[in-house]
């Protein structure tokens, strides 16, 4: 049976989780981290796996590189062709475990908001990697500091937000034991945020929970045990064929 959760991430009620104040102040921190997991141009071509949801396109897009977005079913694509850049992006409709394409496709493949949300999640980093030439850049929640309560407090989440669903936290040990057994290596990470979305959902993104955020960033607070986490991995060297 194929794993279709980017059908859910692709829709407009989904989309409704980054509106107003706090969706945007969410968004605006992970376009900075990707950013900085991006650093200097690597490249031109782009594939952008389960990105219906269409954050990630226009930055994409206007940094001038070639992109394509695989979603799950020909319904994914509403929001990338509404987003900024949307008419120059390549749509390709196809399996996210079964990637439509040969090897070393793409410069650079890149998803957030997936890999939690997959239960073969080693056969999807396999696909990552199988068609990624140089990098792969992923966000995931992290097993340590406040996320780790997130069995605990799942229910409270659940009243908060209405349409959260289930998903998986890693540990860095995992994914990069993952990573590496594809000829992969973490070349950075960069966590987002010390307090759990929810509450800076909960509490209408206010001012004052960015500066306590800016604060525990400042001070290398978040960097150890911050979430989610947005991760770059490059090709190990001595694996680069071609």
């Amino acid at each position: 049976m194929r794993e279709t959760p980017d059908i859910e991430t692709s829709s407009d009620s989904y989309a409704q989780r980054f509106s107003g104040a706090a969706g945007e102040y969410l968004l605006s921190i992970q376009q900075e981290k990707i950013g900085e997991a991006l650093g200097a141009r690597f490249g031109s071509t782009v594939l952008d796996v389960g990105g219906g949801h269409g954050q990630l396109v226009p930055d994409l897009v206007e940094s001038g590189h070639d992109v394509t977005v695989l979603g799950s079913s020909n319904g994914c694509y509403k929001r990338v062709r509404q987003s900024k850049g949307g008419g120059d992006v390549m749509l390709v409709t196809g399996d996210l475990l079964n990637l439509p394409f040969p090897d070393k496709s793409f410069d650079l493949v890149i998803s957030v908001r997936l890999i939690s949300h997959i239960e073969d999640w080693p056969r999807l980093v396999h696909e990552f990697c199988r068609v990624a030439r140089i990098a792969i850049v992923i966000d995931y929640p992290s097993t340590i500091g406040i996320n780790a309560l997130t069995p605990l407090l799942f229910k409270v989440k659940k009243g908060i937000e209405k349409n959260t669903r289930t998903y998986k936290s890693f540990s860095r040990k995992e994914l990069s034991g993952e990573l590496h057994r594809n000829d992969f290596c973490v070349s950075g990470l960069y966590p987002q945020f010390l307090l759990p979305m929810v509450i800076h959902r909960a509490m209408k993104g206010a001012l004052w929970l960015r500066a306590v955020e800016k604060f525990c960033a400042t001070f290398g607070l978040t960097r150890v045990v911050g979430s989610p986490v947005i991760l770059r991995a490059d090709r190990c060297e001595g694996s680069w064929s071609g």
